[in-house]
């Protein structure tokens, strides 16, 4: 009797719900599954800020899929970008070549979502891969080196300004970091900018409150320690435009600032080959139950890129969050590893959320049982639920150690200004 050869399963994304699917599917019978990723590395979201902040180097939150997927013997990776998929053909096409597959799985996460704002799209700072956090901590850096060079008072103020567009959790968390090194790092290690009153730091939303998702009491609490560390609030104004000098907003008003940096809206990643029809609410592919995309027998969507409607708690979708994806991610593997007629649909268990806005200071919300907390508590438990959420134990050993350090001596030590080095031609 022939062996059946195993069905091949070509996951695109390396996140939140691509490595929690291999997870399920590894050392597996039955399954060869390759992972498509256009960095060769997994990254942590969530701590990104900390990267671009200086807080952490991208070695705590970063770690490369090659040494994740070892011991996997029926996985294999692919470092190449996504270009079309052929779904008569169940192909994909990629970067550098092409892949045949059973059973697709696009868990490519989100982008920037600009709104169609050019300028901005062309000067601000985005906060969503390695390469912004990097770029972010660079730039911040250089601007200040420049402030303290300049002799225009104007000038240094621009340059020291940082406005922040999106008030949702990276947004105040970013506010509330830029907050205590204005107070603990800037005033120490920057003596030309000492006693000069330039700079600021603003919050800015379309709504009228930060952290929109969350409940009253976050949202009061969160908004009275900004203010108290010195942030400046701007909401119920979205940005209209930036020319990398001057911020204006919908209501008239501008500020002059160097940086502008953008968590107001993310956006699905859309793919060449796929139908029109299969993107429903920003740009996310519409599933049904199990996951699987519109019109499709085998294709599917997972976390951010997919927009869900069939859960009866979520009826215009699923949050973009970390724990819909990996949710959505095991389901699916366990799916696949049962008979189609045995499939058990997708349905989210919403845990919570939490935000930190600076040392001792957090929020949360629990959902079962339903609390809210806040101060060093929620500090702790946001510290704690983040590290263990990292990939492995030297991952998680290195990030307590930064920020044991951080804690004590109200400091860090990854302001260095590491820019890409190209060799110069013949």
């Amino acid at each position: 009797m022939m062996e059946q050869a195993p069905k091949h399963i070509v996951v695109i994304g390396g996140g939140f719900a691509g490595l929690n699917l291999l997870l399920r599917l590894g050392n597996r019978p039955g399954y060869l599954v390759t992972l498509v990723d256009k960095n060769n590395y997994n990254f942590f979201p969530p701590l990104l800020y900390q990267v671009a902040t200086g807080f952490l180097d991208p070695s705590s939150i970063c770690y490369p899929f090659r040494l994740f997927l070892r011991g996997k013997k029926n996985v294999r990776f692919r470092m190449a970008a996504l270009s079309k998929v052929v779904p008569a053909e169940n192909k994909v096409i990629l970067s550098n070549g092409e892949l045949y597959y059973d059973y697709l799985v696009l868990a490519t996460g989100a982008e920037s979502n600009f709104f169609g704002i050019n300028s901005v799209a062309a000067n601000a700072i985005p906060m969503k891969t390695m390469s912004d956090a990097l770029f972010m901590r660079n730039a911040l850096l250089e601007r200040l080196e420049e402030a303290c060079r300049s002799q225009d008072l104007a000038r240094m103020d621009t340059l020291a300004t940082i406005v922040i567009a999106g008030a949702g959790p990276t947004g105040v968390e970013l506010a509330g970091m830029f907050a205590e090194m204005r107070k603990n790092i800037v005033a120490k290690d920057y003596p030309e900018l000492t006693g000069k009153r330039i700079g600021g730091i603003y919050l800015v939303d379309a709504l009228q409150t930060v952290l929109a998702p969350m409940s009253g009491k976050s949202q009061h609490y969160a908004r009275t320690t900004l203010e108290k560390m010195g942030v400046r609030l701007k909401l119920g104004v979205g940005v209209r435009s930036y020319d990398a000098e001057e911020v204006l907003f919908s209501d008239g008003t501008s500020i002059n600032a160097g940086t502008l940096i953008w968590a107001a809206g993310v956006k699905a990643q859309s793919f060449e080959g796929l139908s029109p029809a299969t993107y429903g609410r920003g740009g996310r592919m519409t599933v049904d139950d199990f996951n699987r995309v519109l019109d499709s027998d085998n294709i599917f969507a997972l976390g951010d890129t997919c927009y869900q409607i069939t859960d009866p708690a979520f009826p215009n979708g699923h949050p973009q969050l970390a724990q819909v994806a990996i949710q959505q991610a095991r389901n699916l593997g366990d799916n696949l590893l049962r008979q189609p007629d045995n499939w058990r649909p997708f349905r989210y268990r919403d845990k919570g959320s939490m935000a930190i806005i600076g040392r001792n200071k957090a929020v949360a919300d629990i959902t079962h049982p339903r609390m809210h907390f806040n101060g060093i508590m929620a500090w702790l438990a946001w510290a704690f639920i983040h590290v263990m959420s990292l990939l492995n134990f030297r991952n998680r050993l290195r990030t307590i150690s930064n920020w044991g350090v951080t804690y004590f001596t109200k400091d860090q030590y990854f302001r260095m200004i590491l820019e890409p080095y190209e060799k110069p031609k013949n």
